[in-house]
């Protein structure tokens, strides 16, 4: 994960540089952003914390995602990961929010199939931005004689890990976009933005 810690120092650095803070919602990665975040040393003058909301009555308990939402279109959503980033940036006091949501597998979740993921950013200036990745997880290090779940296992990994790099790599790129504090066009809803 070598290109995750190099994103991970910049988007630190850029957040540090301009005094802004980050907080993290986290579903299908279980932690693992806030784990490479917290990795890097000095990561607390810009991280507030992180919020694992694995389970979907904690995404609306916690992080105020809307009832209807999660009812009509499930956790797997990208009005969903908005609404977590958003949650998450207002429930930890922080400048910017970051959020994951998704189906690492074994089976399909909420009409999504595995591999499907968003990744949101809620910044100070905007609403959220989101994007749809489409992950196939990795079988490297098949070996012969692998169980169809321990090769399940890790195409599940694979999905998780690359939900990581996903997420920061979006981060990183509204922070660049957001260097002036200028605004973005809203649209679509709940200011749910889809690059």
């Amino acid at each position: 994960m070598t290109e995750v810690k190099s994103r991970v120092g910049g988007v630190l650095a850029l957040l540090t540089e301009r005094g802004q803070t980050l907080a993290v919602a986290e579903s299908l990665t279980g932690g693992l952003v806030a784990a490479e975040i917290t990795a890097v040393p000095g990561a607390s003058r810009a991280f507030r914390g992180s919020v694992t909301a694995y389970a979907t009555a904690l995404k609306r308990d916690v992080l105020g995602v809307n009832r209807a939402l999660l009812e009509e279109r499930g956790a797997v959503d990208a009005e969903t990961a908005c609404q977590m980033a958003q949650g998450v940036r207002s429930a930890l006091g922080a400048d910017w929010g970051l959020a994951t949501t998704g189906v690492a597998g074994p089976e399909p979740q909420d009409g999504q199939p595995v591999g499907t993921v968003f990744v949101a950013v809620a910044g100070p200036t905007s609403g959220a931005v989101v994007e749809k990745l489409r992950l196939e997880g990795s079988l490297s290090g098949d070996r012969a004689g692998d169980t169809g779940e321990e090769a399940g296992e890790r195409v599940r990994a694979g999905i998780r890990t690359e939900s990581v790099r996903g997420a920061l790599e979006l981060l990183y790129k509204e922070l660049i976009e957001n260097a002036g504090g200028q605004d973005r066009e809203q649209t679509g809803g709940n200011g749910c933005l889809q690059p």
